[in-house]
C-alpha cells in the first residue's frame, strides 16, 4: 500500500465517525450557527439595518430579515467593494468568487475567513466518507483531475476575485499537489478547447485514479480521449475508480458516461456553488445527498410555490418534510442573509437530513399555466429512456407559443447520441410521461390549449457549439433544462438538423 493511501486510511475513518455523529445532532447545530450568526452580524451595518440585536428567534428573524437575491444586496457587495469593512460581515473578504449571473450580470460573492472551510473542508470529507464506507484508498496512489477555472486572480479594489473553482485550487492541500492534474499554467488558459486539449495531452498516459467535474465536461473529456486513442476510458485509465460531479441533475448523463468508461464505477455527487458548500454525497447506497449542517450556514426552506410571493413560509430544518419541493435560502457567516440561491430540492430522508437537487426556482415553463420544473421533464425522460433506447448528450425545452387554440406545444431540442428506432413513439411516450408527472400540463392537453410535444433533433455537436456562440463553453456553464420564454430555443433553431435527415 502506497504511502498516500496508508496515512488516508486512519483520517478517512475519524472523518467519517466526525460526520456519522453529526448528522444526528443537525437540528442542534443548526440553531447554534443562527445564534453565532446573529451575535457576529449585529454589529454590521446589515446587522444595523436590520436590527438583529433585538432578534431573539427564527419567526423574528423572518420579520427582520426579507428574502432576498443578488439585485438586492448588490448595494452591500458595492459597499464593500469600494473599501468598507463590517458591512455584511464582520470585517473584509478575504475574496470575492466572481460568478456570472443569469439576471444580474457578473455577481460578486464575499468569502471570509469564517466561510472558506466550508469550501475546503466539504470535499475533503466527501472523499474521505467514502474512503471509510469503502475501503478503497488506492486512487490516492494515482492522479487526480480536480477541474477549476483560472486560478489567476484579479483584485476588487484590495480583495482578490476570480472563479470560486480558481480560489479553492489556492487551498489544494500540499499532499495532494503532486497528484493533481492538470497543471498550474494549463488551468490558467482562457479559451476552453485550447484547454481541453492541453488537458487531455497532459493527462492520456497518465495511471488517472479520480476524475471531477461536471457532467457534460467530463463527457467531453472523455470524448476527446476516446477520440484520440480508440479505446474507452476503462482502458485507458485502468485504475480509475472514482467519479465526483456536481452542478447538475447527474441522471440524465449517467448512461453515456458509464458506456465511454466502460464499466461502472463509484460516483460521488457534490452540490457546490459559489454562496457555499450546500451537501454532499456520503454514502454509496442511499440516495440523496447530505445536508451540511454543521459548517456556518443557517437553511431555511420555503415551498417552491411560494417563492414569488411577498410573504412566503419560511421554515428551518425541524419543520421540513419528504418529498416538498423547497426554494433553499441561506445565511452564512460569508454575510450572506435571507439569501435565496436559486435552486430548489427536495428531502429524501430526514434522519439523516439528505437532500436530492430538483431544480431552478427561474427555470421552469409555465406559459400556459402547468408550471413544469426540471425534476418532471428529467424523469419524464428517464423513463422513456427506459422503453424506448437511446443514447440523450444533451437537451432544453422551452415553450412554443402560436395564435388560436390548439396550436402551442412545449418543444424539446434534443442533441441524440444513437437515435431511438421510431421518433414518434419515443415523442408520444415522452409526453405520456411528462403528463402522468403533471396534471397540469395533463389538463392543458385535455382542454385543447396544448398540443403534444415536438422533439427537434440538435445535430452532433450541437449544444457545444451553441455555448461556443454565446461565449459559455467549458468550465462550470451548463444549458438550462427548462426556458419559460424563447431566448435559448431561438439560438438553438440553427443548430437544429433538418426534418428529412
Amino acid at each position: 500500500m502506497n504511502f498516500k493511501s496508508l496515512l488516508a486510511k486512519p483520517f478517512a475513518n475519524v472523518i467519517y465517525n466526525k460526520t456519522r455523529k453529526s448528522m444526528m445532532q443537525a437540528v442542534q447545530h443548526q440553531e447554534i450557527i443562527f445564534r453565532s450568526l446573529l451575535k457576529h452580524g449585529a454589529g454590521t451595518q446589515f446587522g444595523k439595518d436590520h436590527l438583529l440585536d433585538q432578534v431573539a428567534d427564527h419567526a423574528a428573524f423572518t420579520q427582520a430579515v426579507p428574502i432576498r437575491d443578488y439585485e438586492l444586496i448588490k448595494p452591500y457587495i458595492e459597499q464593500i467593494k469600494q473599501g468598507k469593512a463590517n458591512v455584511l460581515w464582520k470585517g473584509k473578504p478575504i475574496y470575492f468568487a466572481k460568478t456570472s449571473g443569469t439576471t444580474s450580470g457578473v455577481k460578486y460573492i464575499p468569502i471570509t475567513k469564517e466561510s472558506i472551510p466550508n469550501h475546503i473542508q466539504t470535499a475533503r470529507n466527501a472523499l474521505f466518507c467514502y474512503m471509510a464506507e469503502t475501503g478503497n484508498t488506492a486512487f490516492a496512489n494515482g492522479k487526480m483531475i480536480f477541474l477549476s477555472g483560472s486560478p489567476v486572480l484579479e483584485r476588487t479594489g484590495t480583495i482578490p476575485t476570480g472563479r470560486l473553482s480558481g480560489i479553492v485550487n489556492h487551498h489544494i492541500p500540499a499532499y495532494l499537489r503532486s497528484n493533481q492534474l492538470p497543471s498550474f499554467e494549463t488551468n490558467c488558459i482562457e479559451d476552453w478547447e485550447t484547454k481541453l486539449d492541453k488537458i487531455v495531452a497532459e493527462t492520456i498516459n497518465k495511471d488517472m485514479t479520480l476524475i471531477s467535474g461536471i457532467p457534460p465536461w467530463m463527457q467531453m473529456y472523455f470524448d476527446r480521449l476516446i477520440e484520440k486513442t480508440g479505446k474507452n476510458i476503462a482502458t485507458l485509465f485502468p485504475h480509475f475508480s472514482i467519479m465526483v460531479q456536481g452542478g447538475v441533475n447527474f441522471e440524465p448523463y449517467k448512461a453515456r458516461l458509464f458506456e465511454s468508461i466502460g464499466k461502472k464505477i463509484d460516483s460521488i455527487e457534490l452540490f457546490p456553488a459559489s454562496e457555499g458548500f450546500f451537501a454532499f454525497q456520503d454514502t454509496q447506497d442511499q440516495e440523496g445527498m447530505l445536508l451540511n449542517t454543521n459548517s456556518g450556514i443557517y437553511f431555511e426552506f420555503i415551498p417552491a410555490g411560494e417563492i414569488f410571493n411577498e410573504f412566503p413560509t419560511r421554515l428551518s430544518l425541524k419543520d421540513v418534510q419528504l418529498g416538498e419541493n423547497y426554494a433553499l435560502i441561506i445565511n452564512s457567516n460569508a454575510g450572506l442573509w435571507g439569501y435565496n440561491i436559486g435552486d430548489t430540492i427536495k428531502f429524501v430522508s430526514l434522519n439523516p437530513f439528505r437532500i436530492i437537487v430538483t431544480g431552478r426556482t427561474k427555470h421552469f415553463i409555465s406559459a400556459f399555466g402547468e408550471h413544469v420544473i426540471g425534476e418532471e421533464v428529467e424523469a419524464a425522460l428517464k423513463s422513456t429512456l427506459e422503453v424506448h433506447p437511446a443514447k440523450v448528450t444533451e437537451f432544453t425545452v422551452a415553450p412554443m407559443i402560436q395564435q388560436g387554440e390548439g396550436k402551442s406545444y412545449h418543444e424539446w431540442f434534443i442533441e441524440f447520441e444513437s437515435l431511438p428506432n421510431d421518433m414518434n413513439e419515443f415523442a408520444q411516450y415522452l409526453n405520456d410521461s411528462l403528463s402522468n408527472k403533471n396534471v397540469y400540463y395533463q389538463d392543458l392537453m385535455k382542454g385543447n390549449i396544448l398540443l403534444p410535444l415536438k422533439i427537434r433533433v440538435v445535430h452532433k455537436n450541437g449544444f457545444i457549439d451553441y455555448m461556443k456562440s454565446i461565449g459559455k463553453l467549458g468550465g462550470q456553464n451548463k444549458v438550462p433544462r427548462l426556458s419559460n420564454d424563447r431566448k435559448i430555443a431561438n439560438q438553438l433553431v440553427q443548430f437544429v438538423q433538418p426534418e428529412n435527415e
